[in-house]
């Protein structure tokens, strides 16, 4: 199963930007989103960012993965 994370832009370099959620920074690949500025919440899978988001969307998300991460 593949899970797609949503994470929050912090700064931009290219097609690269510097994301970060729950503590962790990575580098991701913003060549499929339009527009995308530091602030931004994105969806990351596999090191690319597939959809920007409401930041109230993101928070919803970031959430529900917790809640599964203290399931498991």
């Amino acid at each position: 199963m593949c899970l797609a994370m949503p994470m929050k832009i912090n700064k931009i370099d290219g097609s690269l930007a510097q994301c970060e959620a729950g503590g962790l920074t990575q580098d991701i690949r913003i060549d499929f989103i339009a527009d995308p500025q530091p602030g931004d919440y994105v969806m990351v899978h596999a090191g690319f960012a597939i959809e920007k988001m409401s930041e109230k969307e993101a928070l919803e998300n970031m959430e529900l993965l917790e809640e599964l991460k203290n399931a498991l």
